[in-house]
C-alpha cells in the first residue's frame, strides 16, 4: 500500500500541475487568441487598403 505522506505529496503536486495547465489554457484563450485575431484583421485591412489605393492610382493613370 502507498504511504500516506507520499500520497499527500503526490496529490499536492498534481493540484499545482493541474492549476498550471488550466492557467496556461486560459492565458492562451484570453490573451494569445485575441492578439492573433487582431493581427490577422489588421493585416487583411492593410491588404484591402493597398488594393483600393492601387485601383485608385490605376484609374488616375487612365484618366491622364
Amino acid at each position: 500500500m502507498i504511504e500516506p505522506s507520499i500520497f499527500v505529496a503526490g496529490s499536492l503536486l498534481f493540484v499545482f500541475w493541474a492549476y498550471g495547465l488550466v492557467s496556461f489554457v486560459l492565458d492562451v484563450k484570453n490573451k494569445f487568441v485575441p492578439a492573433v485575431r487582431q493581427y490577422r484583421a489588421n493585416r487583411e485591412e492593410a491588404e484591402e487598403e493597398a488594393k483600393r489605393r492601387e485601383e485608385r492610382e490605376e484609374r488616375e493613370r487612365q484618366l491622364l
